[in-house]
């Protein structure tokens, strides 16, 4: 109930978020109930139901992710003087961050089932000429306890994941905390490592040609499943690399005698590269992995590849991967508002720190731009013979 009251109170732009939350929770909510569609109208092929579903677990985790980053910034849910006099410590808002997580995931999860409901005509008859009908199992009654198991895998996962990352933490000690920005994050070493081996793996299972078809929710079948596995290790590790990266390109810009503005650029991204770093990661595989699709598949098959299903899930990876990555530079904007008013206080000119943004800004795309294109391009480069 306290959750409930939370979110009718909350800021606009806070429940906006929450409602983009609830829209990709009924995107993969969707999608699920496609699957279970699938399987009812085809039992006959219970391994590619069963694919099918294991495909729905990217667009899962991306759901899953953007739900925690929307947790983390919200202002509700944050530790504030006075709170623990009335039970809400730390631990405390934890479980209601997770509550509220839970709540919005299940919404988007209602919305899910109404529309599933709606397009193999169990509300108000077959829309679109029955068109969805066929791919719904429209002609086979709806397994309520398959539905209900589906549609509560999102809330409890999110709600879960949100609780996890919110836990408390015991505090660091004041000369490690001094110094943590120093250090290079150390994932830089196994990213390369798995990328390194996710191409291997893409190379030898494009040129043996061997494995079976792992399909898509709606077309798309031919990937060898050794390859579609080799994209996953790769994106893994752009994932791990992602914060030493940003970290490496605070050092840079530090480099040869940097000026004041240089300087606070480069303290900024190392600071802030574990918590931006990991998002940008994710958006660079997403991004690979959609280049070397189109490479694929663009200009031989067009839009013959992809499914309409393929496509939602597609999208919804896309969106909530850049959502997440958005969410998290104002999370680190808001954790860095301090020292903004600290400087503006003691007379820095607002063009210096506008200035200081574009340079993070221009050298994660100058950094990050390539390294999206030369690994989309080494995806696809074995599969194309």
């Amino acid at each position: 109930m306290l959750a409930l009251r939370l979110t009718r109170g909350t800021h606009p732009l806070v429940l906006a978020r929450r409602l983009l939350v609830a829209a990709a929770s009924a995107g993969v909510g969707f999608l699920l109930l496609c699957t279970l569609g699938h399987a009812l109208g085809h039992p006959e092929q219970a391994p590619a139901s069963t694919l099918r579903l294991l495909w729905c677990v990217l667009p899962l985790a991306a759901t899953v992710q953007f739900a925690v980053a929307v947790a983390r910034t919200d202002p509700s849910t944050r530790p504030r003087p006075g709170l623990s006099a009335i039970g809400l410590g730390p631990a405390r808002l934890a479980l209601l961050a997770a509550a509220s997580t839970a709540v919005t995931c299940a919404l988007g999860s209602a919305v899910a089932l109404l529309l599933y409901l709606h397009l193999r005509g169990d509300l108000t008859g077959l829309p679109f000429d029955g068109a969805a009908a066929g791919l719904l199992a429209g002609d086979q009654p709806v397994p309520l306890a398959a539905v209900l198991t589906l549609l509560v895998v999102v809330p409890v996962t999110a709600a879960a994941a949100a609780a996890l990352a919110l836990r408390p933490r015991p505090a660091p000690l004041s000369e490690d905390s001094e110094g943590a920005d120093e250090t290079m994050p150390s994932g830089l070493p196994w990213g390369v490592a798995l990328i390194a081996i996710g191409l291997a793996v893409e190379t030898y299972a494009g040129r043996s040609g061997g494995g079976d078809g792992l399909p898509l929710p709606g077309r798309f079948d031919g990937s060898p499943a050794a390859v579609l596995a080799g994209w996953v290790l790769t994106a893994i590790g752009l994932a791990t690399a992602g914060p030493a990266l940003v970290h490496g390109c605070g050092r840079l810009l530090q480099t040869a005698r940097p000026g004041a503005v240089r300087l606070l650029a480069g303290r900024v991204l190392m600071t802030e590269s574990r918590r931006v770093g990991r998002p940008l990661g994710v958006v660079c595989a997403v991004l690979s992995g959609l280049l070397a699709a189109a490479s694929l598949y663009g200009s031989d098959t067009g839009s013959d590849a992809f499914g309409p299903l393929t496509g939602l899930g597609a999208t919804l990876i896309l969106a909530c991967t850049c959502a997440t990555l958005l969410t998290a530079a104002l999370e680190s904007r808001q954790g860095r508002a301090p020292v903004t008013e600290a400087l503006l206080d003691a007379g820095a000119p607002p063009t210096a720190l506008r200035t200081a943004a574009l340079l993070r800004a221009g050298i994660l795309l100058a950094v990050f731009l390539p390294l999206t294109w030369a690994v989309g391009e080494l995806a696809a480069l074995p599969l194309k013979g």
